[in-house]
């Protein structure tokens, strides 16, 4: 093998998991399908709060994170969910039965970039420095503006000379 042949690198390292099998999850079972969280509905809503919940509090006590990187009220700001939902799905998907075991470190060479992101979010939010809940509303673009209606009737990206 050529050491600089990146695919035979890439299939010496990850050939295993050119699958179609459905993988299984850390517990067995078979991994649940990550969802975009604003597509849940009354249906697959509650199941989607249960295991994120049940995730985060692990998290929180696993690695002591204090409420300045995930504060008691996370649950009620959509960019801490989105967070940490993200890191609960990378999280599961470093621990299946086919990674020889570069899944975990993988995840945990990123828990200090998600960690700082949290804290930035967190403290963005302002619910620690006040030791409550503070509500904040979401920012709502114009889609509506005369002006971008009539932006986006061009592609507006640069084409190369010919």
């Amino acid at each position: 093998m050529n050491p600089f042949d990146d695919d035979e690198a890439a299939d010496t390292l990850f050939g295993d998991l050119a699958t179609d099998e459905p993988l299984e999850g850390v517990h067995g079972g078979l991994a649940e399908p990550t969802c975009r969280w604003r597509d849940l509905d009354h249906v697959s809503a509650p199941k989607a709060w249960r295991e994120l919940s049940g995730w985060v509090s692990w998290f929180v006590a696993t690695y002591r994170l204090t409420t300045s990187v995930v504060p008691d009220c996370w649950w009620r700001h959509p960019e801490l969910v989105a967070e940490l939902y993200a890191l609960q799905k990378a999280e599961a998907a470093s621990f299946t039965p086919i990674d020889p075991g570069f899944g975990p470190l993988g995840f945990h060479e990123r828990l200090p970039l998600a960690i700082e992101r949290l804290r930035l979010e967190t403290r963005t939010v302002g619910c620690v420095g006040l030791q409550t809940h503070r509500e904040t509303s979401p920012r709502q673009l114009p889609v509506d503006d005369p002006e971008f209606l009539a932006w986006t009737s061009e592609a507006h990206q640069t084409r190369p000379e010919n």
